[in-house]
């Protein structure tokens, strides 16, 4: 049961949070996580032990059950948010917001009405404000309205280098409250991106190396070999990026809970084995340009990172995520150093495979561009963000290792996906040397 007075936000297509820790550090109580996959479905309810998560499609979803789940009762619901998959745009003779192919956009839209809430976030890809697919964008507008909400009708694409995030992503940000409230104003940027020149009242750029620099680096620990995770009691942090994401600033926790962590554990770092001809041509790559066989970005120390992608799920053939290369070492990077790239601080906990880990981050929306929007609708609903008053602990370590089959039992539900067929894995990655050698040989 809901025992705050901090406003409620519900979170639909919840992931592992990234969403649902920006709006928590705006000031709201996100009490409910609406999450179809049982892997991270768990890893949210590792991070947000209080949030009721639904582990289930939004399709046919009621918001009473919404509503129970949380413990809410009738309360009012201030903020409805989540970044549908969209798949299906302009159509002849028909109109996009039908297509079948969209229905999970029409059903945020359903479940931002029935639960009546006073505002909504809708958060989705950049292409749907290009070309063709500005048509469902703006039938998207007009089914809000429809249902009685006023939108924000100057969309915005915001970039996350501009907000304080060491990547450039954009993202389409839609926003919305009930006919008669305030719409909700963008954020103001922040920062700088690298590409510009810096401007009077914005921070430069948060840089690759303030980022990462600090993390030890994984290939030190052989016990990162088989686990994702070592103690490391010797970790000084120099500047306030890596201070902030250590918990170790005044404002590093904003208005979101505190949480019982053990801060001497670097976690999310099993270490990746690489050949030496992946190595070698790592070491040649020039920073802040793309290895030309791989087509991995090499990072630069002083830029930003490359937008983190989530790979491909088992049924669409379980390809990794595309990591960037380290500036210094020659290898990927670790899980915790992409969550250093999207915001996420070091309590933030993942699967403890690379993969799932990965792919949990590249879905995500980075906390902190989050929460510069979740400020704006604080503002526009004209509440005031009021700090958490509880430390929280953390859950079950076992959430964070289940595989599909354990995750779908423990939530009582489906495997959605297939497993994945890692001998498959093995061997396509043994091609890939073998045909990288060869590449390498020729180009000489």
């Amino acid at each position: 049961m809901k025992n705050s007075d901090r406003p409620i936000a519900i979170d639909l297509f919840a992931g592992a949070g990234g969403m649902s820790l920006g709006f928590e550090r705006a000031g709201f109580d996100v009490v409910a996580a609406i999450e179809i996959d049982p892997i991270h479905a768990a890893a949210h309810k590792f991070n947000f032990p209080e949030c009721a998560v639904i582990p289930k499609s939004v399709v046919g979803l009621a918001a009473d059950d919404i509503r129970m789940a949380a413990g809410i009762g009738n309360s009012e619901v201030d903020v409805v948010f989540g970044g549908a998959p969209c798949q299906g745009f302009s159509m002849i003779g028909q109109r996009a917001i039908e297509d079948p192919r969209n229905q999970l956009v029409k059903e945020f839209v359903r479940l931002v009405c029935e639960l009546n809430a006073k505002s909504f976030v809708f958060e989705n890809v950049k292409g749907l404000t290009l070309g063709k697919h500005r048509k469902f964008l703006e039938e998207l507008i007009i089914e809000f309205q429809r249902n009685g909400y006023d939108v924000q009708r100057q969309w915005k694409v915001l970039n996350a280098v501009n907000f304080g995030v060491p990547q450039s992503r954009e993202r389409l940000f839609l926003m919305g409250v009930r006919s008669g409230m305030v719409v909700p104003e963008y954020p103001t940027p922040t920062h700088c991106s690298p590409k510009d020149k810096l401007r009077p009242g914005l921070c430069s750029h948060v840089s690759c190396s303030e980022a990462i620099s600090d993390l030890p680096d994984a290939d030190q620990f052989s016990e990162l070999e088989k686990s994702d995770q070592v103690a490391i009691y010797d970790w000084d942090p120099t500047n306030l990026y890596a201070k902030s994401m250590r918990c170790l600033t005044d404002d590093a926790w904003a208005n979101g809970y505190l949480r019982r962590w053990e801060a001497c554990v670097l976690t999310s770092s099993m270490r990746t084995s690489h050949s030496d001809i992946s190595k070698r041509r790592f070491r040649e790559t020039e920073a802040g340009t793309v290895e030309p066989i791989s087509r991995f970005f090499k990072l630069h120390p002083n830029g930003v990172s490359n937008t983190l992608r989530a790979g491909t799920d088992a049924a669409r053939g379980a390809f990794t995520s595309p990591r960037p290369i380290h500036y210094i070492h020659t290898r990927c990077v670790t899980v915790r150093e992409m969550a250093r790239l999207h915001s996420f601080p070091d309590w933030f906990r993942f699967h403890g495979t690379k993969w799932h880990g990965a792919r949990q981050i590249g879905n995500s929306v980075p906390p902190l561009l989050a929460e510069a929007v979740a400020v704006k609708i604080m503002s526009a609903l004209g509440l005031e963000a009021s700090g958490a008053k509880r430390v929280l602990s953390l859950g079950d370590p076992k959430l964070l290792k289940f595989d599909m089959r354990e995750a779908s039992k423990f939530w009582g539900v489906a495997p959605p996906i297939s497993k994945r067929n890692k001998k498959s894995g093995m061997q396509k990655r043994k091609q890939y040397e073998v045909e990288a050698d060869r590449l390498v040989g020729a180009l000489k």
